[in-house]
């Protein structure tokens, strides 16, 4: 329903999800912040400067956009973007945090994969103004960003009362 990826479309997201390596991806394994049995969140291979890091969460199973995703799985991607956006005020003492998703050439859609950006954000950073200004960052800042937040929630789910992070894993 809605489709646009091309008939022989690559995934770069199912391709990190899975574990597996390819040259031709930017993200790799060390920038997977947190694994969940349904979802997967990792650091972006792009940024916006002034509001890293930028976090891709996405279910592991693939669906193109919103249009297809089950509800089932609306919750699941919401809860772990809700402990990175907590992992992002804590660690990157911002301000705020922005949850953004596109879907179609039209919603500003670039990967044809359902998944959510959660941003940091900061009083004036006119980010939405700045959109245009992406930039790639390199494999080793974006590893950096990954260990600091995979190190925040191994602490805050020792520190929780269960001791249970809610599935969720460093990879």
């Amino acid at each position: 329903m809605y489709n646009h990826a091309p008939p022989d479309y690559a995934c770069p997201f199912c391709r990190i999800v899975r574990g597996e390596p390819d040259e031709r991806v930017h993200s790799t394994e060390a920038d997977v912040v947190c694994r969940a049995a349904t979802v997967t969140a990792l650091v972006s291979s792009h940024q916006w400067p002034g509001n890293e890091p930028n976090i891709i969460v996405a279910p592991n199973e693939h669906f193109e956009n919103i249009y297809e995703l089950p509800a089932s799985y609306a919750g699941e991607i919401h809860a772990v973007a809700q402990k990175i956006a907590l992992a992002l005020k804590a660690v990157y003492d911002c301000e705020g945090v922005s949850t953004r998703q596109h879907n179609e050439p039209a919603g500003s859609q670039e990967v044809w994969r359902y998944h959510l950006h959660v941003t940091p954000r900061h009083l004036g950073d006119a980010f939405y103004s700045r959109i245009p200004q992406k930039q790639f960052m390199p494999a080793e800042e974006r590893a950096g960003h990954a260990a600091r937040l995979r190190a925040h929630l191994l602490q805050a789910g020792r520190a929780s009362t269960s001791g249970d992070q809610d599935g969720l894993n460093a990879p």
